[in-house]
């Protein structure tokens, strides 16, 4: 029997959270950004940024493709690593929600691979890039619900704003409902 993570919603500011990696809705150049991503950056420090710029001096000359994940050290953060995954935008005209839960997979992977334990996961792509927030809460929930295996124990939602905590507040309810 494999043993389902902790699954946590939390309203605030990823960038004060203590887990043992963070995962940051990074954009493709690594290079830090807007929302998440620069809040990151700016928060972890100028080491964050070092070991992007070595990723892409190295295998990542292009960038990194939307749905995969890859980790770095945390600089100044309350965590030993930092996951940066590429979300999708959002588009009526294709439907993109395989790259979605490629980030959440992806980012549990590399996790795993690092042994961490607690892991803090943003809302991908509901920001800028404009995903729905209740189709972003009911993908994500379900993935990590899916597909989150040891070492990973907890995991945690860290919303940004009221709005997108009730949206993940439902879908958690409606994941955890037991089906009839």
């Amino acid at each position: 029997m494999t043993t389902k993570p902790t699954i946590k919603l939390v309203q605030g500011d990823i960038t004060e959270q203590h887990a043992d990696a963070i995962v940051n809705a990074a954009n493709s150049s690594l290079l830090g950004g807007g929302g998440v991503d620069g809040a990151i950056h700016r928060k972890g420090g100028p080491e964050i940024l070092d070991a992007c710029r070595d990723l892409r001096a190295s295998q990542y000359g292009r960038g990194l493709p939307t749905g995969q994940a890859v980790a770095t050290t945390a600089g100044r953060l309350h965590a030993d690593h930092v996951i940066h995954t590429v979300g999708p935008v959002w588009t009526e005209e294709e439907d993109r929600s395989e790259l979605l839960v490629s980030c959440y997979r992806e980012s549990l992977r590399v996790a795993a691979e690092l042994g961490a334990h607690s892991v803090v996961f943003p809302a991908i792509s509901t920001g800028i890039y404009g995903w729905p927030m209740d189709d972003g809460a009911r993908l994500a929930l379900r993935t990590v619900h899916e597909e989150a295996r040891l070492p990973v124990a907890e995991v945690r939602f860290v919303l940004f704003d009221e709005g997108a905590y009730d949206c993940f507040e439902l879908a958690l309810a409606e994941l955890e409902r037991p089906s009839s």
